[in-house]
């Protein structure tokens, strides 16, 4: 009996699977071992994972293809373990371990980056001006202090005094935990 030929399609999954997600196979078969599946079992997830998404219409699509490989995989030991008719009281109790490390930030985390580059925005825009201008080229742009003295006309050791200073200024800002635009604004009145 001759078999199917393979389409475009598939040759393009299969080439996406070598790609995107065989390399992270070591990882999540580690997880599951670790997740309290049985070693035996541990084969079957991975092989019906790896059926599952080769069966993608558009594996392009996926945005994370190594948390993608992770949850496929939790969800076929979820569904194990709810079919089972005896499921160890190890597994139902250490539930949590089928948790996942995304490789993405979550929305809440991704949030907080934002409010807190926001704080060491102002922080640094309460910086004099010359403290601020060096200071965002050595810790900003990665600038040496020999080109920053360079571009500036000054001595290098006036770069390392005031990075030092804006430095120090910024820490304190965002260690008082204070209103940063409120405190600036009183500063700059004084």
């Amino acid at each position: 009996m001759a078999s199917k030929a393979e389409s475009p399609d598939d040759a393009a999954v299969a080439q996406w699977l070598a790609r995107e997600i065989l390399p992270h196979e070591g990882d999540v078969r580690l997880w599951l071992r670790r997740s309290l599946v049985v070693s035996g079992d541990v084969d079957d997830v991975i092989q019906e994972a790896y059926c599952r998404l080769a069966d993608l219409d558009d594996p392009a699509r996926i945005v994370s293809p190594r948390a993608y490989f992770f949850q496929t995989a939790r969800s076929i030991v979820l569904e194990q373990m709810r079919r089972a008719r005896i499921v160890r009281i190890e597994a139902v109790t250490e539930i949590d371990a089928l948790r996942i490390e995304w490789d993405e930030p979550s929305p809440e985390r991704i949030v907080g980056g934002r409010e807190e580059l926001n704080r060491v925005m102002q922080a640094v825009a309460t910086l004099p001006d010359r403290c601020r201008r060096i200071f965002e080229m050595r810790r900003v742009l990665g600038l040496s202090q020999k080109d920053i003295a360079q571009r500036l006309g000054v001595t290098e050791n006036v770069v390392e005094n005031e990075a030092a200073r804006g430095l120090k200024a910024v820490l304190k800002l965002l260690g008082e935990g204070a209103d940063i635009g409120r405190s600036a604004r009183g500063r700059r009145r004084a």
